[in-house]
This record gives C-alpha cells, structure tokens and sequence, in this order.
C-alpha cells in the first residue's frame, strides 16, 4: 500500500471491526464536563510581531498563545519564529503584552525547543531560556499560568559512550538544577516537551534519540534524579508516541498526572505498508547508505539533509486532527483520558501538518487551525445554546509581574 492508499486500507479494516453495544457504550466511563482553552503554537507564523500572532488567535477562535522566541542568530532553520524581543523586553513591553491579553481575552506562554545540554550551541541555548524564564517571570509567571516551554536536548557525544543514557540524565541534573533554581525563585514552571527530534543528526547518523524526554521512562528517571523537581513540569505532544506505536492515553494513564502542564495537539499519520516500513522494520530508523549500493539492493533512498532526509527515518507524515481525514490516533480516546483524569490546562495547537502549515500557504495553515479547534471543542468545552464554546467569564485579568529584573547567564548562577 502506498501513502495515497492508506484511507482506501484504513476504510476496509474499519469496515471489518467490531462494533460496540449500545449498553458497552452506556457503562463506560464519561469524560467530566470541561472548559479547556485551545491555543496556538506560534510557530507557523514566522513572520508576524506579536499583535499579528494575536490576530492570527481571535480568527480561528483561539483562547491562548504559545509563544514561540527563537533566537534570531540560531542555527536552525526548521523553527524561526520570534514573537518577542527578547534582547530588549522592557517593562513598557510586558505591560504592552498584559494589556493585550487582558484587552482580547487572551492568555499566553513563551517558549523556545533547542538543546540544552549537548551541540556546540548548547551554553547560548541555556542562556536563552534563563532570558525567556525572565520574561515568563515579568508577565506574572505562576500567577498568570505562563510557563517556560523547554527542550531538554541530548549530548549524542557522551550517548555513544558506554552507559550513554545514564551519563545524559547526569549531565541534565547538572544544567537544569541551576535553570530550575533560578525559575522557581521567579515563581516559573519550566515544562520539557517529549519530541525525541530524531532529525537533529545527519541522516547517516546511527541512532537519533536527540532528546532526552523522548520517552516515559527518561522521564520519570529524570524526576527521580533531581533533588526538587517541583517546578519542571511536562507539555505532552502524543503525535511523538503515535509514530512509537504507543498509545499516548496509556502513557497519560502510567504518567505523573501531576507534571502535566500543558498539551500539544498534533497529529501522526503512520504508514505501515511502505517499502521503508517492510525493508528497515521498526526498531531502528531508516539507514543512510551509499545511493548506488542502496538502488543496487532495490531499497529506496534516503533524500539528502537538505531535502529534508534527516527527518524522513520514520514512516510517518504530521497531520492537525479532523483536518483532511483522519490519522494515527484515536483523539477521541485520548482526549476523553485527560478530561476523565481531570485536566483542566490549555490545549495548544502546534501546526505542523503536512496539508497545512507545511505547504506554505496561509490560507491552509489557518485551516487546520480552524479544523483542529472544531475537532477538540466537543470534549473539552461545554454545549451551550450556540454549541460547543469556551466560557470566557472563568478568565481572572491578568496582573504584571516583576519587572525590575536583569538578564543573567549560566556563569551567574553556578
């Protein structure tokens, strides 16, 4: 079955499935009522301030901002965007933000997904996120709900020595308890995100587990080898363990309920078919061989890294919920686990879909946007008499914080 093929193969195995009993249905467990906010990741507006990410919410109906402040002299070119002057975020500009938030009935976060702990970027990395967990800190941090969205990254130098993975979590503990001190002085909660980010070596890399929370277990060893892990807390993307072919409502069922601050919606549509899946398995990622070794075996090739070869090891596309068919994760589950379990934080959109956002075209990328919020507001917002809509008078105004603070560096605070 080729890519084009999977909806033709997904409607015959649906049409074979068992169906549930009306009294199956009746005795399973509801979901609590909820009144969730849906935001938007910034990343798919690269070119626009931050009045034009707040634009960009009010017309698909979003409550919320995660945004996303890149450093401009980054070396990544996958992840630009920068919608706050972090080199120069005054007083008169945190003030700016509150009242606009305030104003449009808004809330937001900042962010930024580098490696903090291995690349030869990984000190300027760390005193980014110190700059970025100020500027959480002077639009009111905990008070406000606004986190610090973090990568941890991975030092793929020491993973290929002997007990790699384990001299990762030490090298973690050491960057991040000086970050979390810091952070929770501020009152800010850093969240890590679980993207294992699998294209951050070459294609003829080995392996590429690049990220240290890529999975449960790294991260319920990363809770227990920090003395006071109070204020590092998780946003949760289930797109990363779909294409792990695992179920991210039992991950949310084995999981610290407690950790989980934020949700990433995105989508993972798998390919099981595909010559790559049925030649390499899936257990490894994809290999990079010589081209003409590679067609002399008949196995496809891997494109070059600039083609994008590096991020094509796994036989998976991104897709947005409810936006051009359906994928890999039974969102309807998924979403019910939350709300049973009682989650009441943000959902936050991150537009990565292959349909959408990644083609480049605006219209399509505010699309699936749109699509994805209509796809979640029936389990995470109460029906009232115009459907299913977010009740705003929940919403408390919020208030400035600190905003006489310096930006400091790692070698300040070791």
């Amino acid at each position: 079955m080729n890519r084009r093929e999977f909806f033709k193969g997904a409607a015959a195995l649906a049409a074979v499935a068992p169906v549930v009993s009306k009294e199956a249905l009746a005795h399973a467990p509801k979901p609590k009522p909820g009144n969730n906010p849906i935001w938007l990741m910034t990343s798919a507006f690269p070119a626009d301030d931050f009045d034009g990410v707040v634009n960009r919410a009010l017309a698909v109906g979003a409550q919320g901002l995660e945004l996303c402040v890149f450093r401009r002299d980054s070396d990544r070119t996958d992840h630009v965007a920068t919608h706050l002057d972090y080199k120069n975020f005054t007083p008169e500009k945190a003030k700016h933000v509150i009242d606009t938030c305030n104003e449009k009935g808004l809330r937001i976060s900042v962010g930024a997904y580098d490696n903090l702990i291995g690349g030869d970027f990984q000190e300027t990395n760390q005193n980014h996120i110190l700059n970025l967990i100020r500027i959480a800190a002077m639009l009111g941090g905990d008070a406000n709900d606004v986190v610090c969205g973090t990568f941890v990254g991975y030092d793929q130098k020491l993973g290929a020595e002997d007990g790699g993975f384990e001299k990762n979590l030490e090298k973690f503990k050491k960057v991040f308890t000086p970050i979390l001190k810091y952070a929770k002085d501020l009152g800010v909660t850093v969240c890590v995100e679980n993207c294992p980010m699998e294209g951050w070596v070459p294609a003829s890399s080995p392996v590429c587990y690049c990220n240290l929370p890529g999975c449960l277990a790294a991260r319920k060893l990363m809770y227990a080898i920090l003395d006071d892990s109070s204020n590092l807390q998780e946003t949760y993307d289930p797109s990363h363990d779909i294409w792990q072919h695992i179920d991210p409502s039992d991950v949310i069922n084995a999981m610290d309920f407690s950790k989980l601050r934020r949700i990433h919606i995105k989508g993972t549509r798998n390919f099981p078919n595909d010559a790559e899946a049925v030649n390499w398995g899936r257990l490894f990622p994809r290999q990079r061989v010589n081209d003409a070794l590679a067609a002399k075996a008949g196995l496809p090739a891997l494109p070059p890294d600039a083609e994008g070869g590096n991020w094509d090891r796994m036989n998976y596309e991104p897709r947005l919920p409810g936006f051009g068919g359906s994928d890999s994760c039974d969102w309807a589950k998924f979403l019910e686990t939350l709300m049973a379990k009682g989650y009441s934080r943000p959902f936050v959109i991150e537009n990565e879909g292959c349909n959408s956002s990644h083609t480049g075209n605006m219209g399509a990328t505010m699309q699936g946007f749109r699509a994805t919020i209509l796809n979640t507001a029936p389990v995470v917002w109460p029906l009232g008499p115009n459907g299913y809509a977010f009740d705003k008078s929940v919403l408390k105004p919020m208030k400035l914080g600190n905003t006489n603070l310096k930006q400091v560096t790692m070698k300040d605070l070791i």
